[in-house]
């Protein structure tokens, strides 16, 4: 049984936040906008834009007319298909237009996206549709995909597959020559009654049967966490949370024109980083959204040099790669003006050398999938805080309690766990009510993050609840380590965790990637790290590694780092 959360202005009234006066000029805390169905911002958009450019994949263009007219029909075949409230379509699609048009035709025809991770598992892919019930499928025309699908075969309640064509996307003749010269990256599904293409669900008028959608109540995703901690659950986002959250990043750009901005979609849209912060915001804004089918440095610098987009949204690794990729000062990356950084925190010595490289602003935000899931952002124009996540969005309260009991307010600085309240929340996990329950105790979204808030109003995120480390009764939060280690110009990347001691509990361990060509020892690194970290905070362990196990995003899987039993790369000398 799913259970809705109240908005949370009406916890707001009589009392005064510090954030409030914190806020960008002309915008409103107290007024977050308002619930509608999702659909709504792409039928705004086309109807003030229409013949603006929607998206851009790989040169074809579509104009936001265009891109709710294959909606519309789209939608219109998908209720032809049995799809309407409660049907659950999955989405097995790298960014490309059809992810686009799918997303918002499921909604439309009034049935729940299921996001999928391309590169799961069969197992996981296979327990996911079982799980969610999908009854319908859409996915791309490649080999990976079909050999996938085959090893999962039909779990569940799927009862059909729809395939998109990769070429028919393509600009001409691009179009033309993929299946002449690619004829092995195209695979041959079966053709049976189970199995349908992309292009004969637009055989319509587009006339499809309007839905009464209740934004508040209706879910529009299953969206399945990271799972970075542990096995994924699926997290329900109503059509109201959605929108309010795009809607919310939308309002937070103060002063920009729609006719000018172009946003580089290279984070998965069907991560829910990518899918509200590049995709649903793009469309609320009216910007133009230049896909990219897959995280590639060099590609993304000749697509900022070739595409000029304005924007762009990422994780902390990913603007660390442009930074070191050796080609990086060859290519104009001057059209960039801000850049949205978020999954991990943001070091300040990076925000100053993208500034230096690009001239773009790079701003911090922190949210989380449960919360659809943008929290907080540092405001696009003005005085910074570096190192903080940010002011806390329209309508949304952020608190502060006690990591001992969970429910004692925490005053301004004391560090705690990061609780939130607000309209863009779940709506809770599926078929989950003892997981809901839990993280929504005492009324308010427990996020199992650890933080405090400054006299200002700012987020200042500490370290993950779970990655604490109580070393001899000492709390050693593993990112002030991470921050100290990362300052020596030898490293690449570290990640730290708690390994089980039997004297002291627990002992700080680190795992370092050093830079090729250089050398760096344990002792050197221990000396270095002398004036920096308190010696209960200095790692017990280092473990030098070629490189630390990542998520599709770039975030560090700190669960594959616990009792990893890889032979140690011996250190550079």
């Amino acid at each position: 049984m799913i259970r809705s959360i109240a908005d949370a202005s009406a916890g707001a009234q009589g009392n005064t936040y510090p954030w409030e006066r914190s806020y960008p000029p002309g915008l409103d805390w107290r007024r977050p906008p308002p619930a509608r169905p999702l659909p709504a911002l792409l039928e705004e958009a086309a109807a003030t834009h229409r013949d603006r450019p929607c998206m851009d994949f790989l040169g074809r263009r579509h104009s936001f007319g265009e891109t709710l007219d294959l909606v519309e029909r789209t939608a219109k075949g998908l209720q032809g298909l049995g799809v309407g409230e409660g049907t659950r379509v999955m989405l097995l699609l790298p960014n490309c237009p059809y992810f686009v048009i799918a997303f918002y035709a499921i909604l439309k025809a009034g049935g729940t996206v299921v996001n999928a991770n391309p590169l799961n598992a069969e197992l996981e892919l296979e327990r996911q549709i079982a799980d969610s019930a999908a009854e319908i499928l859409i996915t791309l025309d490649l080999p990976r995909f079909q050999t996938t699908l085959s090893a999962v075969g039909w779990p569940g309640r799927l009862r059909r597959i729809i395939v998109a064509s990769l070429a028919e996307s393509l600009p001409f003749p691009k179009n033309w020559l993929y299946p002449l010269f690619h004829r092995g990256d195209i695979a041959d599904f079966p053709a049976d009654g189970r199995h349908l293409s992309f292009s004969s669900l637009l055989a319509n008028d587009g006339r499809c049967v309007p839905v009464a959608i209740d934004p508040q109540h209706a879910p529009a995703v299953i969206q399945y966490t990271g799972g970075t901690t542990g096995l994924p659950k699926g997290t329900v986002l109503t059509h109201a949370g959605l929108c309010v959250n795009a809607c919310q990043c939308r309002d937070w750009l103060t002063g920009s024109a729609a006719e000018q901005e172009r946003l580089l979609a290279v984070l998965p849209l069907f991560h829910v980083f990518g899918m509200t912060a590049v995709m649903n915001f793009g469309i609320a804004l009216g910007a133009e959204l230049v896909l990219l089918p897959r995280i590639d440095v060099r590609e993304i610098l000749a697509t900022i040099q070739n595409k000029r987009p304005t924007m762009m949204t990422g994780v902390p690794r990913l603007f660390q790669a442009l930074i070191d990729c050796p080609t990086a000062a060859l290519h104009d990356l001057s059209s960039l003006r801000l850049c949205i950084s978020g999954g991990d925190s943001l070091p300040p010595l990076l925000q100053e050398r993208f500034h230096a490289m690009t001239g773009s602003r790079l701003v911090e935000g922190y949210g989380l999938t449960e919360a659809s899931p943008v929290v907080t952002c540092t405001p696009y124009e003005g005085a910074t805080k570096p190192g903080s996540a940010g002011l806390p969005l329209p309508g949304t309260i952020v608190e502060i309690v006690s990591v001992e009991d969970g429910t004692t307010p925490q005053p301004v600085g004391r560090v705690g766990e990061v609780c939130v309240r607000g309209p863009q929340l779940m709506a809770g996990y599926w078929g989950d009510d003892d997981a809901t329950a839990t993280a929504m105790a005492g009324g308010h979204l427990h996020t199992g993050d650890i933080g405090f808030l400054d006299e200002d109003g700012y987020l200042h995120i500490v370290d993950r609840l779970k990655d604490l480390i109580i070393a001899g009764g000492q709390h050693v939060y593993p990112r002030v380590v991470e921050a100290a280690i990362r300052e020596h110009p030898a490293v690449s990347d570290v990640a730290v965790i708690g390994e089980p001691d039997p004297v002291r509990g627990q002992i700080v361990k680190a795992f370092i990637v050093v830079k090729p060509g250089a050398g760096l020892s344990s002792g050197d690194l221990h000396s270095f790290l002398v004036p920096r970290l308190s010696r209960f905070e200095r790692p017990s362990t280092i473990e030098f590694r070629s490189a630390l196990p990542t998520s599709i995003i770039g975030k560090i899987l700190k669960r594959d780092l616990r009792g990893s039993t890889e032979q140690p790369r011996p250190p550079d000398r």
